[in-house]
C-alpha cells in the first residue's frame, strides 16, 4: 500500500468527524449548552471510528459504530436521561416549540443529514437495527414485498397519538412521553424480530414499518455519499443484489436505481463484488 493510499483511508472518517464536530460546536455556541458539544462529538467520533475500522477491513466495523451510537441513544439519552428519542418525542418537542433533544436529533440525523450520508443512520446508528442485525437472516431469503406503504401508516399513527394528547390537554406529558419511549421501543423490537423470522429478513421492519424512513427517504435521493457502480467493470453476476439487505439494485449507477433510497451504506455489495466495480 502506497503512502497516498494509506492517507486516503483516513479521508472519509475525518470528513464525517469534522461534520459532526462542526454541528457540535455550532449548537454549543448558539444554545449555550455544553451537552450538545459532548453529544455530537461522541456520535461523530463513534461513526468515524467505525468508518476507519471499515477502511482497514475489520469485519465488524459497522457494528462497532452501531453499538457505540445505538446504546448511547437508547440507554443514556433514553433510559437514564428520560428523553424520548423516538418519533413521538420529535412530535412532542415540535408541538411545544422547543428546539432541543429529539427535534435537534431529527433535524441533524434524519432530515438534513441524509443530504450528506443518505440512510447511513439506519446502517451505523439505529438502536432498533443494531438488535435486528444480530438475527440470522442478514441476507434476505425471500423476494422483497411491496409493503413500503405501511410505514406511512405508522408515521401517521405516531403523529395522531401525540396530537391527541395535546388536544386533550393531558397533564404530565413528560411522564407519558417516557412511557411511550419504553413501550414504543419494546413494540419495535417485538414486531421487528417477529417480521424477521416470518419473512426471513432481518431488515423487514426497516423496509416496511419504520416511520422514521418517511423522513430519511426523500433527502437520501440527493445524498452526497453513495455507492457507485463502474459499469465498465461490472460483469452482471448479480452478487451485489443477492447480498444487499435492503434489495437495492447497485448495478444501476443512476439515482433512480431500484430501491435507491433504501441503501444503508452497509457496503455488503462492495465486499461481494468480484470485479471491484462498486465503491
Amino acid at each position: 500500500m502506497t503512502e497516498r493510499e494509506g492517507i486516503k483511508k483516513f479521508v472519509l472518517p475525518a470528513m464525517m468527524w469534522l461534520i459532526f464536530e462542526a454541528v457540535a460546536v455550532a449548537l454549543w455556541l448558539s444554545m449555550g449548552n455544553r451537552f450538545y458539544l459532548f453529544n455530537f462529538s461522541y456520535i461523530g467520533t463513534s461513526v468515524a471510528a467505525g468508518l476507519l475500522l471499515f477502511q482497514f477491513r475489520y469485519k465488524h466495523a459497522r457494528r462497532v459504530a452501531q453499538f457505540l451510537v445505538g446504546t448511547y441513544m437508547l440507554v443514556y439519552l433514553g433510559l437514564l436521561c428520560n428523553e424520548n428519542m423516538q418519533i413521538e418525542g420529535f412530535w412532542y418537542y415540535l408541538f411545544t416549540g422547543v428546539f432541543e433533544a429529539a427535534t435537534i436529533h431529527y433535524a441533524v440525523a434524519k432530515i438534513a443529514g441524509p443530504l450528506v450520508f443518505g440512510r447511513g443512520w439506519c446502517g451505523y446508528a439505529c438502536w432498533t437495527a443494531m438488535i435486528l442485525d444480530l438475527l440470522p437472516y442478514k441476507i434476505p431469503q425471500r423476494p422483497g414485498k411491496k409493503w413500503g406503504w405501511a410505514r406511512y401508516i405508522t408515521f401517521a399513527l405516531s403523529f395522531l397519538f401525540v396530537s391527541a394528547l395535546f388536544l386533550a390537554r393531558v397533564s404530565d406529558m413528560e411522564r407519558i412521553m417516557f412511557r411511550a419511549f419504553l413501550f414504543g421501543n419494546a413494540l419495535y423490537y417485538i414486531i421487528g424480530i417477529a417480521l424477521a423470522f416470518l419473512l426471513k429478513d432481518n431488515r423487514a421492519f426497516c423496509k416496511y414499518l419504520c416511520p422514521v424512513a418517511v423522513f430519511l427517504k426523500p433527502m437520501s435521493y440527493f445524498s452526497l455519499l453513495r455507492i457507485r457502480c463502474d459499469k465498465s467493470k461490472c460483469i452482471s453476476c448479480g452478487r451485489c443484489r443477492r447480498v444487499c439487505p435492503m434489495d437495492v439494485d447497485m448495478t444501476d449507477p443512476s439515482r433512480r436505481r431500484k430501491n435507491g433510497t433504501e441503501c444503508i451504506l452497509c457496503h455488503e455489495c462492495v465486499n461481494a463484488c468480484p470485479e471491484k466495480a462498486l465503491k
